[in-house]
């Protein structure tokens, strides 16, 4: 959740509710050969001349243009994800597309993303990315290998040299952006989305890779109809999140690749060269889902934790609620709320080494319309705070900051002009903010992927029901877990939850 960028006006507000939170995880997979060793036999010992990522794609001109936006891509979703279990899991994957794959002397650096968004994208010179949220939705690894041999594809077939060009032509934009914004977190968001837009493909690009990546998913032995039916998943998951207007779907795969239902059916109709449904390939399953179980789900523990209408934050030490019908979204610049009739609520901090006096800090010039008659030093449990009114445009806005040491934290409700709900809303939030005790903040987890065998007796519905970190439980479950209209549990089989 954290970020040092000014507060704004309204626009200014609901243009941060658009900019996406994240974090992430290289796995580098060597040789293809090495790779593929290491995926399937047990027992292979180190090479005496081991084989790296570096050393094999040394003079090629398109590494050097992954490896130059890599350190963009990381940046922009927060970091690397890192999970051993999880990192071997695709490297299995990977490893079995790579060995059948149109140039099997390409070596790959897959990086799985830290990030809830659902997206995986390609850069020249054997760069993939994957989300960790992508591999939480997925239900097997012909699912995750459908993805990674389409990325593979635009890698084979030389799309990012295009798209390059592409690139150049907003240079300057990009240099402007820089100049004018690379002090704040915002800025260098920007930069970097500018970046990760050219990791989308031109439509006859995708359909290329579309046909070149359900081939080598057959031949690698996988069900080669796995394509369309984690196209599916995924279009079900946009629809799901886009019942929060609010929500930024633009990192998301479905945005950066174009998907319809006769793509759907495109994928199918190629799958159909290796037979009909259920008789080629295997899906993985079991060793899939023993290798996501424990996967980290929604937000990571350095953004602190949202649990219903309270947000959390145990390395801050702190913790605050919105009120009833509040929507909470943590992202990496600011936490973020969102209410009834307009009503929105941005959080977030600075440093204050120099201790000024808080009412000065609210004049000194951050604020958008500020009311200066109504800057007001005051107490929150125990905690030195002040508060003031502020207007602008079509916006009232209440500000109130709190300073805990060198901390000063900072909370913006904006409501439309002379709404009555400015006050309540104010109020609910400043009575709220508190330091959480130590055993409070031991006692925080984070909500992870957990995989669990049906019972007699269990249901959707029941298992549904232990499902944390969200108010949807059924749907969440289902989506997850791609349970169609009708569905039911068979004991013995396993299935994903949400929980701690």
């Amino acid at each position: 959740m954290w970020a040092l960028g000014p507060f704004a006006s309204m626009r200014g507000l609901r243009g941060s509710l658009n900019l996406l939170a994240a974090v992430s995880l290289t796995a580098l997979l060597s040789s293809c050969q090495s790779l593929f060793e290491q995926a399937y036999v047990p027992d292979v010992s180190p090479s005496s001349t081991p084989q790296i990522v570096e050393e094999v794609q040394k003079g090629d001109p398109r590494a050097q243009m992954g490896a130059r936006e890599h350190p963009r891509i990381v940046a922009s979703y927060g970091g690397e994800y890192h999970d051993e279990k999880t990192e071997k899991l695709v490297a299995r994957i990977a490893g079995a597309l790579t060995a059948v794959s149109e140039n099997p002397n390409q070596s790959y650096r897959i990086t799985i993303l830290n990030s809830p968004a659902i997206n995986a994208f390609a850069l020249p010179g054997g760069y993939l990315y994957v989300t960790r949220g992508l591999l939480a939705l997925a239900n097997d690894a012909s699912e995750v290998a459908a993805v990674l041999s389409h990325e593979m594809a635009h890698v084979t077939a030389n799309h990012g040299i295009e798209r390059q060009r592409r690139e150049e032509a907003e240079v300057i934009a990009s240099r402007v952006v820089a100049e004018v914004l690379s002090s704040d977190i915002a800025g260098k968001q920007a930069l970097a989305r500018g970046k990760l837009r050219l990791a989308a493909f031109s439509r006859q690009q995708e359909l290329q890779a579309d046909v070149i990546g359900v081939r080598t998913l057959g031949e690698a032995g996988y069900d080669p109809y796995a394509a369309a039916r984690f196209l599916d998943s995924m279009a079900a998951y946009s629809h799901f999140t886009s019942v929060d207007p609010y929500s930024d779907q633009s990192l998301d795969f479905l945005s950066s690749h174009p998907n319809a239902p006769q793509r759907v059916e495109l994928a199918r109709r190629h799958a159909r060269a290796f037979g009909p449904e259920g008789t080629h390939g295997e899906t993985g399953r079991d060793y899939y889902l023993q290798g996501i179980d424990g996967l980290l789900y929604g937000d990571s523990p350095q953004e602190g934790y949202v649990r219903g209408q309270t947000f959390l934050h145990a390395g801050l030490g702190i913790r605050f609620d919105v009120p009833d019908g509040f929507q909470i979204d943590n992202k990496v610049e600011a936490v973020l709320a969102t209410g009834p009739g307009d009503v929105a609520i941005r959080f977030d901090g600075i440093a204050d080494s120099d201790r000024r006096s808080l009412s000065n800090y609210i004049s000194s010039g951050w604020v958008t319309g500020l009311l200066p008659e109504t800057i007001h030093a005051i107490t929150i449990n125990g905690l030195e705070a002040a508060t003031a009114k502020a207007s602008a445009e079509r916006w009232d806005f209440d500000v109130t900051v709190i300073r805990i040491g060198p901390q000063i934290f900072r909370f913006l409700t904006a409501v439309p002009k002379g709404s009555p709900t400015l006050e309540p809303t104010a109020d609910k939030l400043r009575s709220s903010f508190r330091r959480i005790t130590r055993q409070e903040a031991a006692s925080l987890k984070p909500l992870r992927v957990r995989v669990i065998t049906v019972g007699q007796g269990d249901t959707i519905g029941s298992l549904a029901a232990r499902m944390m970190g969200t108010e949807r439980k059924l749907e969440l479950f289902k989506l997850i877990n791609a349970l169609n209209t009708g569905a039911t549990l068979a004991p013995g089989s396993r299935v994903k939850i949400i929980s701690e």
